[in-house]
């Protein structure tokens, strides 16, 4: 769940409230979704996905739109709209969901918190305006949606529950060390009130921040100042999603790919899947009782050399049978990584295919997702969620 990247014509980009503070630390600024964004630090995208693999890292996730929902039954209202079953969420918790079409295909994809009278809504930066809009026009009367101006921090890594505890302190340092994964909590930080997620995007344990605009400089560098925590670009955060099997949206998964297709079909529950009542709920329902004519896969490309998006994947006889979507050199994995789609009957772990890259056919194995073990917090009893 992140943006695609963009060509923006950077007169009109926007600022993060951490641009300034992406400056002093030495980035490289990029166009991304809309906004001017670090694509790198001087430490480089191979220390840095190390980085978070190893300690903890900081991601400016600030771009990402926020919202609340509110009406007298917003989770009901929101499951006119997505196939995720919201109103089995129990308070403080939260969910991953796909904004549909009426075709079932995803217009994106986005996490849905259920809070004590309301939904908080997190949805991709290139798409927000879409989205908020495309919400906004579906909900029953009496609902409306509030759009946050708050920054948004991602500590991400096998440290960050050290690091956030001990800088929150006393019990409640011990209470968000313990956040079960995909939850929530109100609290404070150096006297600010934030809210704290246990989630990301990196397969990594860790939190997101979302806290007041004109406090997130302050928070980062305090976040920053600790021995654990590095800055960490969108190059690193790229590498890092695609070795845990995660979606980048406007790539892997977009308005012509339905969930079932890109193998979210995890996030669709029992009830939601039996009653439907969802934008493309029909296809969805006969994909998941058929299965779809093509899935989203693992690629292990042999050598070193990546294949990227877009390039043609073929099966032994050199037919054609899928493209693409993401592909990298993972760092952890030290080999080349990708994900794409192929068609049904193609998408078995270990079948031989060939990747077209630059005119030339390089072989590569269809392969389990994730490619890096995710290592999300699970409680003493051992729970997920």
């Amino acid at each position: 769940m992140t943006d695609p990247t963009t060509t923006d014509n950077t007169d009109a980009l926007k600022a993060t409230p951490l641009n300034a503070l992406h400056r002093a630390h030495g980035a490289r600024m990029v166009p991304f979704a809309g906004y001017e964004m670090p694509v790198q630090f001087p430490a480089g995208i191979m220390k840095e996905h190390a980085q978070t693999r190893n300690a903890a890292g900081l991601f400016d996730v600030s771009h990402m739109g926020q919202a609340i929902l509110r009406g007298p039954d917003p989770e009901a209202a929101i499951e006119t709209l997505v196939p995720g079953n919201i109103a089995g969420l129990k308070t403080d918790r939260m969910r991953y969901t796909q904004l549909t079409n009426v075709k079932g295909g995803i217009l994106d994809d986005l996490m849905v918190t259920r809070r004590a009278d309301h939904l908080f809504l997190v949805v991709n930066a290139a798409c927000k305006d879409d989205d908020i809009a495309h919400i906004r026009s579906g909900l029953p009367a009496g609902h409306e949606v509030e759009v946050l101006d708050r920054g948004l921090l991602a500590l991400q890594g096998p440290q960050a529950a050290a690091v956030l505890s001990r800088l929150i302190g006393s019990a409640e340092g011990d209470a968000v060390a313990q956040m079960p994964f995909m939850s929530c909590r109100d609290s404070a930080f150096d006297g600010v009130e934030v809210l704290i997620s246990r989630c990301g995007y990196t397969g990594e344990d860790g939190y997101e921040l979302s806290v007041p605009s004109d406090k997130a400089a302050g928070i980062a560098e305090r976040l920053l100042d600790q021995p654990e925590v590095e800055p960490i670009g969108l190059g690193a955060r790229d590498s890092l999603r695609l070795e845990a099997g995660l979606c980048l949206y406007g790539h892997d998964i977009d308005t012509t790919t339905t969930p079932i297709e890109a193998d979210l079909a995890w996030s669709i529950g029992k009830r939601r899947r039996e009653e439907g009542g969802f934008p493309g709920a029909s296809v969805i329902q006969q994909q998941l009782r058929d299965g779809a004519p093509r899935r989203r896969v693992g690629i292990r490309p042999e050598g070193r050399a990546p294949a990227r998006e877009g390039a043609v994947i073929v099966d032994e006889n050199g037919a054609e049978i899928g493209r693409v979507t993401s592909g990298g050199f993972g760092p952890t994995v030290q080999a080349p990584v990708a994900m794409g789609y192929v068609a049904a009957g193609h998408d078995a772990p270990g079948t031989r295919i060939g990747l077209v890259v630059r005119g030339k056919t390089v072989p590569a194995t269809i392969a389990a997702l994730p490619f890096v073990p995710q290592n999300y917090f699970r409680s003493a009893a051992g729970s997920k969620t």
